[in-house]
């Protein structure tokens, strides 16, 4: 095997069964070299798995027995993106028991237990080192998550009670399709049995979920991802706009930071800009910012408010 990361898996799946190999039958398994397997075996133990060795006649490899949780195998770039990740997610406001800001905080504080041995000392570093501020956004039930999740892989009809944004409590009965994740929200799309049409659902809002015996058959989504449907929906009753900043793009980027807009350098020093909006308004903080000259290129309706806004500074006295 020339894949280093597959050769590795594979030795740590074979010692994983608790017998004791020859260092003959192993490389005789793995398709290796002698030399190459004991290369393989010093990786493991790099890695914190605890390689017994017999040298000699009779000799043999094995892994230790009373490992609960073997390390997880990550370099120094995963193991630091992965606390990153959890502080990340612990820093969305989610105290209450159960949901994922609450597991996450309970992962950060010890998933450097399951690091290997020599980056350990990284993940306490890095731990020391960082402070998260607060994001109030909601935080829903991992098991909620989970349930889904397994609804969605099986193909299983679920039964939820709902409310909706006006507080309105219904009782749904859907088909799940996808989790989606946007904004700092967490949806779910599915077919509404009830309502035959598709339903998008703030997973946060879904109490009392019921996983029934019947299947479903998957049914064409009305767009190409379940992302590009979340988007048109929210966008329903938006408008588009597009604007041209004289400023260059990384500036531009940072002034629409809390947007989700497609931005594109015209050359060094224009950029274009757009995104949907209910109303001119949300424009002119971020433009305020940045402090650059600007085209509206459309609609026409946001140019004239912002003229005659424009105006109306003018007249202040």
């Amino acid at each position: 095997m020339t894949d280093v990361t597959g050769r590795i898996l594979a030795l740590l799946a074979t010692l994983r069964t608790g017998r004791a190999f020859s260092g003959e039958e192993l490389a005789a398994r793995l398709e290796v070299s002698p030399r190459t397997l004991r290369r393989d075996v010093d990786r493991l133990r790099g890695y914190g798995y605890p390689v017994e060795t017999r040298p000699g006649p009779g000799g043999h490899y094995r892994l230790a027995a009373g490992t609960a949780v073997p390390p997880l195998a990550f370099d120094g770039d995963e193991a630091v993106a992965t606390l990153l990740g959890l502080a990340a997610l612990a820093a969305l406001g989610g105290a209450a028991e159960g949901s994922v800001g609450e597991a996450a905080t309970r992962a950060y504080g010890k998933v450097d237990q399951l690091l290997p041995r020599r980056l350990r000392h990284r993940a306490a570093h890095l731990r020391a080192s960082l402070e998260t501020g607060t994001v109030a956004a909601p935080s829903p039930s991992t098991d909620v998550l989970a349930a889904l999740a397994e609804a969605i892989q099986h193909r299983r009809v679920i039964a939820f009670d709902y409310v909706d944004k006006d507080g309105s409590a219904t009782s749904r009965r859907v088909e799940p399709h996808r989790h989606v994740h946007h904004g700092l929200r967490w949806y779910l799309l599915a077919w509404d049995v009830g309502k035959e049409d598709w339903r998008v659902f703030r997973t946060d809002r879904i109490t009392g979920l019921r996983t029934s015996t019947s299947t479903c058959t998957p049914r064409p989504l009305p767009a190409d991802t379940a992302l590009d449907y979340l988007r048109q929906g929210l966008n329903k009753d938006r408008t588009r706009v597009v604007l041209t900043v004289n400023a260059p793009l990384p500036a531009v980027a940072d002034a629409f930071k809390h947007r989700e807009a497609e931005i594109a350098a015209l050359d060094d020093r224009r950029t274009r800009v757009v995104l949907m909006l209910d109303t001119w308004q949300w424009l002119l903080l971020d433009l305020a910012f940045l402090d650059a000259d600007f085209t509206v290129d459309e609609p026409s309706g946001f140019r004239d408010a912002l003229h005659a806004f424009g105006s109306r500074l003018l007249g202040c006295s």
